[in-house]
């Protein structure tokens, strides 16, 4: 994979994983208080549970830049086109398994996601993005080391990426729902 290749496919992948978290009304997170709509459970319970999430969602995100930026890829051999698209695959299968374990927990709940929920989700995400782009750097070439300035700058444009997700779910939706209101006549 070349770096152009790779420098679109992070942004496009980041602006879908941007949005997601406000356009999905599923949980991706499992979080250790309870939310509005949940069944009682214990609290060490929950505090487990989450716990032993993060520890999956870190490890996750370290086996990505491992297994993507050790892949070997030559540009011209397909069985290792193949074999790296294979991996890229097999990354984004487990992300969708374990971020999926949340929203089965809360099946048949009518439980609502609050904003703090939306934001963590999006910290995961710019997360799990970088840690992916720091993979395709590794497997590119050199990786460079990275200040906080770095750190500043893309998590301001994963913001930016957002913010298409956020006016859908908190202004569009909202004003919608407004529209409906009678006013009281103006005297």
């Amino acid at each position: 994979m070349n770096q152009s290749m790779a420098v679109w496919f992070i942004i496009a992948l980041a602006l879908v994983t941007a949005n997601l978290p406000f356009a999905l009304q599923r949980h991706l997170l499992v979080l250790p208080w309870a939310q509005a709509g949940e069944r009682d459970r214990p609290f060490w319970t929950r505090w487990l549970e989450s716990l032993v999430f993060f520890v999956l969602l870190v490890a996750l995100a370290y086996f990505t830049r491992l297994v993507i930026g050790k892949a070997v890829f030559s540009g011209g051999d397909p069985v290792s086109v193949l074999l790296f698209l294979a991996k890229l695959a097999g990354v984004f299968v487990a992300a969708v398994v374990l971020l999926s374990y949340a929203g089965w927990r809360h099946r048949g709940a009518g439980v609502r996601k609050p904003f703090l929920a939306r934001l963590l989700e999006l910290v995961m995400f710019y997360a799990l993005v970088g840690m992916l782009g720091f993979g395709f750097e590794m497997n590119i070439g050199n990786p460079f080391a990275q200040g906080w300035e770095f750190y500043a700058v893309t998590a301001c444009l994963f913001l930016v990426l957002a913010y298409p997700g956020f006016v859908y779910r908190y202004l569009l939706r909202t004003h919608g729902r407004r529209k409906n209101i009678p006013t009281a006549p103006v005297s």
